[in-house]
């Protein structure tokens, strides 16, 4: 096994953590708090950013620490400055005081080969992970840890920090994984070991789904909260399809467009009914899901665990509602079979254009509202139209990373 885990009990000690596979007991640290004066005359570099799990707020990892912002209402909540550099993930545990750190940025100290799962309350760093090539990502959820390497997935039990599965994948630079968040339902979504497969594993159910998603290797995924719902796009970036975890099923395909681009990042509504898509090219796409899970709230965990109880033959029902609002069509769609198939593609519903040169990530919001951060310190709030659709209207806009907007 290529990695090690420890309890410090300690603080953050970036001194210690040079080596590979190395144990660190320390004591004293160095991560000091947010009025630190170490910093105060050098702008702070973004190096990362990252929703939780419930995209109600989000991290920034900077190259002096990270930041915490809640959503709605926008407002800074809380800052971490160091003297030694900062991190390329931070991971949160939905709003708690937990978070998986990985260094990484400018001059950052702390190697990009070990997790630190950090306690804010207690500041203190509570165990680490180290291993033996760079970390790719890092997922939490409340009974589990997944650290992603390029070659390998690592599943820990967050009590014990006992390692409970090792999955190996075909190569994932982006550190590509998603996990369901109820607590029902433990669905784990990675690259399966051959290019376009996407490996789907239903832990609670001891069951393994190998999805055959694409044809080009796989650039973005995501699942629903119940993680019975997978959304996908490879890196050829035309198509987005989604599919039923429990049987592979292809349930809905949709297209961004017709040019190649690079997949930012693929948000599902809370309600299921919409899918947001950000690319390179500068435009956020929304698109109307015709995919229901059963009943009405998608929260319900009673639904889920219903629906995680079907057999092959009836888990498409409920999940396939034909009442949703259409995406548009091509208007040669007539004439499908006979001309190439994106026009005959379901487009977009609405959208937002955003700058080209940066990468922006999107999430659902309450109201019909779209959340979108960038890399370049941008945080937009949109609104689109459920009904008519359309060119999306902002609500507001923050840079983040320079406007003054913690709360007091």
């Amino acid at each position: 096994m290529s990695s090690t885990v420890s309890n410090p009990q300690g603080v953050l000690q970036p001194g210690g953590y040079g080596g590979h596979d190395s144990r660190s007991n320390s004591t004293s640290g160095s991560f000091v708090g947010p009025d630190s004066e170490s910093n105060e005359n050098e702008e702070a570099e973004l190096v990362s950013v990252s929703w939780n799990q419930d995209s109600s707020c989000f991290a920034a990892g900077t190259s002096h620490g990270f930041r915490i912002y809640n959503c709605e209402p926008f407002k800074e909540t809380f800052r971490r400055e160091l003297k030694n550099g900062g991190f390329k993930i931070v991971e949160m545990l939905f709003r708690s005081n937990i978070l998986a750190l990985v260094g990484g940025g400018p001059k950052s100290q702390y190697p990009s080969n070990k997790v630190l799962i950090w306690d804010d309350h207690q500041s203190r760093c509570i165990s680490e992970f180290a291993f033996r090539s760079e970390i790719r990502s890092v997922k939490l959820r409340r009974d589990r840890i997944v650290v992603v390497l390029e070659h390998k997935i690592y599943v820990y039990n967050f009590m014990d920090l006992r390692l409970l599965h090792q999955i190996e994948t075909q190569a994932n630079p982006r550190g590509l994984c998603c996990l369901s968040h109820h607590s029902n339902t433990s669905v784990l979504a990675c690259p399966g070991l051959h290019r376009g497969e996407i490996r789907v594993e239903h832990f609670g159910l001891n069951m393994v789904q190998i999805i055959n998603a694409h044809d080009s290797s796989i650039a973005c995924m995501t699942l629903t909260l119940d993680g019975l719902l997978l959304a996908t796009a490879s890196t050829k970036g035309t198509l987005i399809r989604i599919f039923n975890t429990m049987d592979g099923t292809r349930l809905q395909e949709v297209r961004r467009g017709v040019d190649r681009a690079d997949i930012y990042s693929i948000a599902l509504s809370p309600n299921v009914q919409w899918l947001a898509v950000s690319s390179d090219k500068g435009t956020v796409h929304i698109f109307s899901l015709r995919v229901r899970v059963v009943g009405e709230d998608s929260h319900s965990t009673e639904n889920a665990a219903l629906l995680t109880q079907q057999t092959y033959s009836n888990s498409l029902q409920g999940l396939v509602s034909p009442t949703t609002g259409t995406n548009p069509g091509s208007s040669l769609s007539f004439m499908r079979g006979v001309l190439p198939k994106y026009f005959s593609s379901e487009w977009s519903y609405a959208q937002f254009h955003v700058s080209e040169v940066t990468q922006f990530f999107a999430a659902f919001g309450s109201h019909n509202t779209v959340a979108i951060i960038g890399m370049d310190g941008s945080f937009y709030r949109c609104s689109f139209d459920p009904v008519n659709g359309g060119e999306m209207g902002q609500l507001e806009y923050f840079h983040f990373l320079k406007t003054d907007n913690r709360t007091q």
